[in-house]
């Protein structure tokens, strides 16, 4: 039940291996990358008290001695300080240009190990094992690595491609049910922005899925990668099709920064309310028909997830303060916010031709049935 996707990087390819059963394998899988049979593993409390020790092992059979760092678990972990103490760790270890770094986490760890490695003595390779299935099937491929700022997320960061990634789905089993729905909300989004033939196939599997049918897992993981890796190779660094991958994002980090980065609102949950927000002002803009978001909400509905304003816990700001944390957005060119919009079910788009005030209207309207 294993698969394997190639991220066709010209000169930087990598192979992202999904199934069941390959933390414990770790160390053959790692071994060809090592100029010498030592790795550093940044990962957070939570993973490390389920899985470190699995690691450990599996790189153990292999011969290959490992350090590990735990830092705190939560989005506030991608922050200066605890880069800071990654890169300072690091060099502690006296990790060399030549060593693998290895980060064993969810998106937050990800994210920050793959940065501190793209700045660690101007670049060290690193290899990704995610933890969560939003990492697996999102931020572990393509090599966006950052942290965040007070001003928003992700603002600060490098394209900095791992040399592997470990896509472990047993892993997926000890998540709690919120967020194993949280990382659902990036799959759905890969159906919703390019591959009907895909939301369709979730429509029908989705509820096998969260309830643990391995099979349906490992597809899942492997569709949504593919097409993940399928629009890195044509646009690495987002100059153009890559910013399809941020359907739901615009309107979802705006409310991730209105609920304070906080556990009132997980990045999927953000995204999938989000996907539902774009497909509403899709269907007022008479981008598509008006069955396409109640299609949408409907399945987020199905499987148990957030899909409204309505469905946040705790007071929001209005939709004028909302529409200013979206400028805030890294999508902003020229100071003009673009949106990744749908013309139907896996039909997105990218325009900058969004009537601020409609923007405003659906966000108005959904926060009043949140009052």
């Amino acid at each position: 039940m294993r698969e394997t996707v190639t991220v066709d990087l010209p000169g930087r390819a990598y192979d992202v291996r999904i199934g069941p059963g390959l933390i414990a394998q770790a160390g053959a899988e790692i071994a060809p990358l090592l100029s010498r049979p030592k790795v550093a593993i940044l990962t957070d409390e939570t993973v490390a008290a389920l899985h470190l020790d699995a690691l450990t092992a599996g790189l153990a059979a292999e011969g290959i001695t490992s350090t590990s760092l735990a830092l705190p678990a939560g989005e506030a972990t991608k922050s200066w300080g605890p880069l800071e103490q990654s890169v300072s760790w690091l060099l502690d270890q006296q990790i060399e240009r030549g060593d693998v770094v290895v980060a064993f986490g969810g998106g937050v760890i990800g994210d920050l190990a793959g940065f501190a490695a793209a700045i660690l003595r101007r670049g060290v390779r690193f290899v990704q094992i995610p933890t969560s299935l939003l990492a697996q099937v999102d931020s572990s491929v393509g090599g966006k690595t950052g942290i965040n700022a007070a001003q928003g997320k992700n603002l600060i960061g490098a394209f900095h491609q791992p040399s592997l990634v470990l896509a472990d789905t047993d892993v997926l089993g000890t998540l709690t049910p919120r967020d194993f729905l949280a990382g659902y909300g990036e799959v759905v989004k890969y159906g919703l922005l390019g591959d009907a033939a895909f939301f369709a196939w979730l429509e029908a599997q989705g509820p096998a899925l969260a309830a643990g049918d391995m099979a349906a897992r490992v597809e899942a993981v492997r569709w949504s990668v593919q097409m993940k890796a399928d629009i890195v190779t044509r646009d690495e660094t987002e100059q153009g099709d890559r910013a399809l991958l941020n359907l739901g994002h615009t309107f979802g980090h705006a409310l991730e920064a209105a609920t304070g980065y906080s556990d009132r609102l997980l990045h999927g949950e953000g995204v999938a309310i989000g996907c539902a927000l774009a497909f509403e002002l899709s269907a007022r803009m008479g981008l598509c028909s008006q069955e396409d978001p109640s299609r949408v909400r409907a399945h987020l509905k199905d499987m148990g997830m957030k899909t409204d304003l309505a469905d946040i816990p705790g007071d929001l700001p209005d939709a004028d303060a909302l529409v200013q944390l979206m400028a805030q957005d890294k999508k902003v060119v020229r100071g003009t916010l673009r949106f990744i919009l749908t013309r139907g079910i896996g039909k997105a788009f990218i325009t900058s031709d969004v009537p601020g005030e409609m923007v405003r209207t659906v966000l108005q309207d959904g926060l009043r049935v949140h009052a």
